[in-house]
C-alpha cells in the first residue's frame, strides 16, 4: 500500500511540475504565470477539482515514447467562481510548448461534456504553439473534436477564450466559435498563419504583435472583445465578469445584492443633450448613472466606438446594453458596429438576458468603403438580431433617430416591449436640413424659404410626438426618470415569453 502511495504521490508531484522548474521559470520571466497558477487566481480559493491528472500521449513516433509528462500539457477540471460552478481548461506552455495532442483534445472535450451535462459556463485558457506535429493527423482530428464540442455548447452554456500566449493554426478557431475572447497585452497573439509564412506568401514584413497581437485584434479586427494589461489583471477582471452571465441558457441571469433605489432620479441627465443638435456628447454617462452603482463592464471599448455595448446590473439584475455614441462618427452605424451589436444581442438573447437601447443615429454610414464592404448586409445582420431577439427589450430615444437607423434600433415595429423618447428626440425619415433640401429642392437658391421650411419641417417631424400618437413611442419621459422607467420596464417585463415559429434555424445574412 505504502508503495502505490508513494507512487501516485510521486506522480502528482511530477503533473504539478509540468514542464519542469527551468520552464517554470522562463514562463514567469516572460510576465507569465503557469497554467496552474492561472486556475488557482481564476476560481475561488480551495475548490478546484481536477480531473485526467495523470493522463499521457499515446505517441510513439520521432522519440516521443521516451517523453511522457502526467497530464500532457492541458489542465483540465471544474471550480467556482463567486460560489457559482464553472467548468475550466488551462494550457501548459511548459509541456511541449502547450501543443495539443490527441489526449490533450479528449481531455479539454471531456470537460466541455461535462459542462453541458451539468449545465455551467466553460473557461478556456489558452496557450498553445498548435497542433502537435510529431502526431501528425490525430492531433488535427483532435482539434476537429474541440471545434464539435464548441458549435454544439453555443447558446447552450457561455464559453469564455482568454488567450494568453500564442494561439494560432487551426488552434484560433475554437475561441472564434466561443462567445467572448479576451486577451493580454504583449504575450498573447492570435493569427491563421504567422510573420513568416505572411512574408513568404505577400512579402508582407510584419511582428507578431503587429498581425495578431492583443491591441490589434482588440482595435482593428475586433476579433478580441477586450485586452488586458496582464495575467493577473486578466483572470481578476474575468472573475467580475463572469458574475454577470446566467450558467445556462435554461437560468435567468443572477441578481445580486444592492442598494441602490430603483427608483433614483439623475437631475443631470436634464442638461446631458446640448442645445445645438450637432454637438455630441457620451451616451457612456447616461449608461453609468442608469446602471446600478454606476458598474459598467464594457464589451469591445476599442473596436467600432460608434457604437457602445456591455453589462450592467439594474434592481441587482443583468441587462445588455447597446448604444449609439455621438462622440464617435456622430453615431452613424456602419459594417463593424453592426457587426458587433449583432453578435452581442444574439448572445443575450441566447442567454435570457435583456437588452436595454438608448438611441442616438442619425443613419448608417454613407460612403463607397461602406457600400462596397457590404452595409447592406452587416446592416442587416443588426435588424435581423433585434428581429429574431426574444427577451424583454426595452429603448430610450434620447435625440436622433432617423431613417432606416430608427428602425434597426430596437424600434416597435421589431418587438420592442417598451419604448420611451425623451423631449429632445427627433424621429423622422431623415434630418430638418436634408429633408427640406429634397422636398423644396426647387427653392435651394431661397435661404430665407428654405430657413422658413427646414423651422416647419422641424416643429413637424423632429419630435417624438408624432411616433407617439401612432403607438410607437410608449411615452415621453424626462431623463432624470429614465433609471426608474426603465426598472419598472424590466420588472414588468420578468416573466415575458414568446416564441418564435419553429424552424431549423433562420438564415442570418452572414
Amino acid at each position: 500500500m505504502y508503495e502505490i502511495i508513494e507512487q501516485l504521490e510521486e506522480k502528482r508531484g511530477n503533473a504539478l511540475l509540468g514542464g519542469g522548474q527551468k520552464r517554470i521559470d522562463t514562463q514567469h520571466a516572460k510576465g507569465k504565470l503557469t497554467a496552474r497558477e492561472r486556475i488557482e487566481l481564476l476560481l475561488d480559493s480551495g475548490t478546484f477539482e481536477e480531473w485526467d491528472t495523470f493522463v499521457e500521449h499515446r505517441c510513439t513516433d520521432f522519440g516521443m515514447e521516451q517523453d511522457h509528462i502526467p497530464g500532457d500539457g492541458v489542465v483540465t477540471g471544474y471550480g467556482t467562481i463567486n460560489g457559482r460552478l464553472v467548468f475550466v481548461f488551462s494550457q501548459d506552455f511548459t509541456v511541449f510548448g502547450g501543443s495539443l495532442s490527441e489526449t490533450h483534445a479528449e481531455k479539454i472535450c471531456k470537460v466541455m461534456d461535462q459542462a453541458m451535462n451539468v449545465g455551467a459556463p466553460i473557461i478556456g485558457l489558452n496557450d498553445s504553439g498548435g497542433a502537435r506535429i510529431q502526431e501528425g493527423v490525430a492531433s488535427l482530428g483532435g482539434y476537429a473534436d474541440v471545434f464539435q464540442k464548441n458549435v454544439m455548447a453555443s447558446g447552450v452554456i457561455p464559453q469564455i477564450s482568454m488567450i494568453m500566449g500564442p494561439c494560432a493554426g487551426g488552434a484560433v478557431y475554437s475561441p472564434a466559435i466561443t462567445d467572448f475572447i479576451f486577451m493580454v497585452k504583449d504575450s498573447s497573439y492570435m493569427f491563421v498563419t504567422g510573420p513568416d509564412v505572411v512574408k513568404t506568401v505577400t512579402h508582407e514584413t510584419v511582428t507578431a504583435e503587429e498581425l495578431g497581437g492583443a491591441i490589434t485584434h482588440s482595435s482593428k479586427s475586433g476579433v478580441s472583445d477586450l485586452a488586458f494589461e496582464s495575467d493577473v489583471d486578466a483572470l481578476v477582471k474575468l472573475r467580475r465578469f463572469v458574475s454577470y452571465l446566467p450558467a445556462n441558457n435554461q437560468e435567468k441571469p443572477p441578481v445580486w445584492p444592492t442598494d441602490d433605489p430603483a427608483d433614483r432620479e439623475e437631475m443631470s441627465l436634464d442638461t446631458l443633450i446640448p442645445s445645438d443638435p450637432n454637438k455630441p456628447y457620451d451616451m457612456k454617462e447616461l449608461i453609468i448613472k442608469v446602471a446600478d452603482e454606476g458598474d459598467f463592464f464594457e464589451i469591445q471599448p476599442d473596436y467600432a466606438g460608434n457604437l457602445v455595448i456591455g453589462f450592467i446590473r439594474i434592481e441587482g439584475s443583468t441587462v445588455g446594453v447597446v448604444a449609439n455614441q455621438p462622440m464617435v462618427l456622430a453615431g452613424c452605424l456602419d459594417i463593424d458596429a453592426s457587426k458587433k451589436g449583432a453578435r452581442f444581442i444574439r448572445f443575450c438573447d441566447a442567454f435570457n438576458i435583456p437588452v436595454l437601447t438608448f438611441v442616438d443615429v442619425p443613419g448608417f454610414m454613407p460612403g463607397t468603403s461602406q457600400e462596397y464592404g457590404g452595409i447592406i448586409k452587416h446592416g442587416a445582420k443588426l435588424l435581423y438580431a433585434y428581429a429574431e431577439c426574444t427577451v424583454p427589450k426595452v429603448t430610450v430615444i434620447t435625440r436622433k433617430a432617423y431613417g432606416g437607423a430608427y428602425d434597426v434600433m430596437s424600434s416597435k415595429h421589431l418587438r420592442g416591449d417598451v419604448n420611451f423618447a425623451w423631449p429632445t428626440a427627433e424621429i423622422a425619415v431623415m434630418g430638418p436640413k436634408g429633408a427640406v433640401e429634397i422636398i423644396f429642392r426647387k427653392d435651394i437658391g431661397d435661404s430665407e424659404k428654405i430657413a422658413a421650411k427646414e423651422a416647419e419641417y422641424r416643429e413637424k417631424f423632429a419630435n417624438p410626438f408624432i411616433a407617439g400618437k401612432r403607438g410607437f413611442i410608449d411615452d415621453v419621459i424626462m431623463p432624470h426618470h429614465t433609471r426608474k422607467r426603465v426598472a419598472r420596464s424590466l420588472a414588468m417585463l420578468r416573466d415575458k415569453d414568446i416564441e418564435n415559429p419553429w424552424r431549423k434555424h433562420g438564415n442570418i445574412p452572414l
